[in-house]
Protein backbone atom coordinates (compact mmCIF):
# COMPACT_ATOMS: atom_id res chain seq x y z
CA UNK A 1 0.00 0.00 0.00
CA UNK A 2 1.34 3.38 -0.82
CA UNK A 3 1.79 5.82 1.37
CA UNK A 4 -0.15 8.82 1.64
CA UNK A 5 1.43 12.53 1.72
CA UNK A 6 -0.08 15.70 2.93
CA UNK A 7 1.73 18.23 0.22
CA UNK A 8 -0.58 20.88 1.19
CA UNK A 9 0.21 20.96 4.78
CA UNK A 10 4.13 21.96 4.43
CA UNK A 11 3.32 25.62 4.21
CA UNK A 12 1.28 27.92 7.12
CA UNK A 13 0.14 31.17 6.18
CA UNK A 14 2.21 33.93 6.12
CA UNK A 15 5.09 32.05 5.38
CA UNK A 16 7.24 32.32 1.97
CA UNK A 17 7.51 29.61 -0.49
CA UNK A 18 10.02 30.81 -2.63
CA UNK A 19 12.07 33.66 -3.80
CA UNK A 20 14.03 35.68 -6.33
CA UNK A 21 17.74 35.85 -4.89
CA UNK A 22 19.01 36.64 -8.35
CA UNK A 23 16.70 39.68 -8.93
CA UNK A 24 18.26 40.99 -5.57
CA UNK A 25 22.02 40.76 -7.66
CA UNK A 26 20.97 41.75 -11.18
CA UNK A 27 18.42 44.67 -10.35
CA UNK A 28 17.96 47.30 -8.20
CA UNK A 29 14.56 47.33 -6.70
CA UNK A 30 13.15 50.55 -6.29
CA UNK A 31 9.79 50.10 -5.33
CA UNK A 32 7.54 46.19 -3.96
CA UNK A 33 4.06 46.13 -4.25
CA UNK A 34 1.86 42.28 -3.39
CA UNK A 35 0.10 40.95 -6.43
CA UNK A 36 -2.79 37.81 -5.84
CA UNK A 37 -2.18 34.99 -8.37
CA UNK A 38 -4.88 33.19 -10.45
CA UNK A 39 -3.77 29.48 -9.89
CA UNK A 40 -5.48 26.37 -10.77
CA UNK A 41 -6.40 23.51 -8.17
CA UNK A 42 -3.29 21.63 -8.85
CA UNK A 43 -0.78 24.35 -9.05
CA UNK A 44 -1.96 25.48 -5.23
CA UNK A 45 -1.22 22.12 -4.19
CA UNK A 46 2.34 22.48 -5.79
CA UNK A 47 2.70 25.58 -4.80
CA UNK A 48 2.33 24.55 -0.80
CA UNK A 49 4.83 22.02 -1.55
CA UNK A 50 7.23 24.65 -2.75
CA UNK A 51 7.53 23.17 -6.18
CA UNK A 52 8.05 26.56 -7.45
CA UNK A 53 10.90 28.58 -9.24
CA UNK A 54 10.98 32.17 -9.95
CA UNK A 55 14.23 31.98 -11.08
CA UNK A 56 12.96 33.55 -15.13
CA UNK A 57 10.00 35.09 -14.20
CA UNK A 58 8.89 38.46 -15.30
CA UNK A 59 5.80 40.44 -15.31
CA UNK A 60 4.06 42.28 -18.19
CA UNK A 61 1.22 44.81 -18.23
CA UNK A 62 -0.93 44.06 -21.21
CA UNK A 63 -4.36 45.83 -22.17
CA UNK A 64 -5.00 47.01 -18.67
CA UNK A 65 -3.80 43.41 -17.04
CA UNK A 66 -0.85 42.25 -15.22
CA UNK A 67 0.40 39.00 -16.39
CA UNK A 68 3.71 36.86 -15.00
CA UNK A 69 5.25 34.63 -17.84
CA UNK A 70 8.04 32.33 -17.16
CA UNK A 71 7.14 31.28 -13.58
CA UNK A 72 7.83 27.99 -13.47
CA UNK A 73 5.37 25.89 -10.96
CA UNK A 74 5.55 22.10 -11.73
CA UNK A 75 2.90 19.82 -11.92
CA UNK A 76 1.09 17.97 -8.90
CA UNK A 77 1.69 14.32 -9.32
CA UNK A 78 -1.81 13.17 -7.57
CA UNK A 79 -3.32 15.17 -10.30
CA UNK A 80 -1.99 13.47 -13.59
CA UNK A 81 -4.70 14.72 -15.95
CA UNK A 82 -5.75 18.06 -14.62
CA UNK A 83 -2.15 19.63 -14.80
CA UNK A 84 -1.68 22.90 -16.89
CA UNK A 85 1.47 23.47 -18.67
CA UNK A 86 3.71 24.62 -15.75
CA UNK A 87 5.05 27.48 -17.41
CA UNK A 88 1.78 29.20 -18.36
CA UNK A 89 1.74 32.59 -18.46
CA UNK A 90 -0.91 33.40 -15.07
CA UNK A 91 -2.90 36.37 -13.93
CA UNK A 92 -2.01 38.50 -11.40
CA UNK A 93 -4.44 40.64 -9.28
CA UNK A 94 -4.09 44.27 -8.99
CA UNK A 95 -6.21 47.50 -8.41
CA UNK A 96 -6.98 49.33 -11.79
CA UNK A 97 -4.99 52.53 -9.76
CA UNK A 98 -1.94 50.26 -9.20
CA UNK A 99 -1.81 49.16 -13.06
CA UNK A 100 -1.67 52.26 -14.44
CA UNK A 101 0.76 53.22 -11.92
CA UNK A 102 2.84 50.68 -13.20
CA UNK A 103 1.85 51.20 -16.47
CA UNK A 104 3.69 54.45 -16.64
CA UNK A 105 6.68 53.51 -14.65
CA UNK A 106 7.30 50.42 -17.03
CA UNK A 107 7.18 52.84 -19.84
CA UNK A 108 10.33 54.89 -18.56
CA UNK A 109 13.62 53.35 -20.08
CA UNK A 110 14.65 50.76 -18.15
CA UNK A 111 12.21 49.66 -15.88
CA UNK A 112 10.92 45.82 -15.24
CA UNK A 113 8.46 43.90 -13.34
CA UNK A 114 10.50 41.05 -11.15
CA UNK A 115 8.99 38.74 -8.75
CA UNK A 116 10.68 38.78 -5.99
CA UNK A 117 9.50 36.04 -3.56
CA UNK A 118 6.16 34.35 -3.60
CA UNK A 119 4.15 33.59 -0.41
CA UNK A 120 0.74 32.75 1.56
CA UNK A 121 -1.34 35.55 3.17
CA UNK A 122 -2.25 35.22 6.74
CA UNK A 123 -5.96 34.23 4.70
CA UNK A 124 -4.51 31.54 2.71
CA UNK A 125 -4.18 33.30 -0.44
CA UNK A 126 -1.33 32.64 -2.83
CA UNK A 127 0.60 36.08 -3.12
CA UNK A 128 3.43 37.24 -5.46
CA UNK A 129 5.78 40.31 -4.27
CA UNK A 130 6.43 42.39 -7.46
CA UNK A 131 9.41 44.30 -7.70
CA UNK A 132 9.72 47.23 -10.02
CA UNK A 133 13.32 47.06 -11.12
CA UNK A 134 16.31 49.04 -13.01
CA UNK A 135 18.87 46.22 -14.11
CA UNK A 136 22.73 46.74 -13.17
CA UNK A 137 25.60 47.76 -14.76
CA UNK A 138 28.97 45.16 -14.64
CA UNK A 139 30.10 47.81 -12.81
CA UNK A 140 27.27 47.66 -9.83
CA UNK A 141 27.72 43.77 -9.94
CA UNK A 142 31.19 44.11 -8.61
CA UNK A 143 30.48 46.62 -6.41
CA UNK A 144 28.09 44.67 -4.79
CA UNK A 145 30.35 41.73 -4.95
CA UNK A 146 33.50 43.67 -3.44
CA UNK A 147 31.00 45.23 -0.55
CA UNK A 148 29.82 41.62 -0.08
CA UNK A 149 33.16 40.44 0.60
CA UNK A 150 33.90 43.57 2.74
CA UNK A 151 31.52 42.41 5.14
CA UNK A 152 32.21 38.92 5.25
CA UNK A 153 35.96 39.82 6.20
CA UNK A 154 34.73 42.16 8.74
CA UNK A 155 32.49 39.90 10.25
CA UNK A 156 35.35 37.18 10.35
CA UNK A 157 37.99 39.19 11.96
CA UNK A 158 35.41 40.27 14.65
CA UNK A 159 34.51 36.49 15.09
CA UNK A 160 38.73 35.71 15.43
CA UNK A 161 39.27 38.48 17.92
CA UNK A 162 36.30 37.47 20.24
CA UNK A 163 37.71 33.87 20.25
CA UNK A 164 41.25 34.61 20.84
Amino acid sequence: MAERVDYHLDTMPGVTVATNRRARYDYFIDDKLAAGIVLEGPEVKSVRARHVSLGEAYATVENGEVWLHSMRISPYQPATLQNPDPTRSRKLLLRKTEIHRLERRVREKGYTLIPLRMYFSPSGYAKIELGLCRGKTKYDKREAIAEREYERRKQQALSERDRG
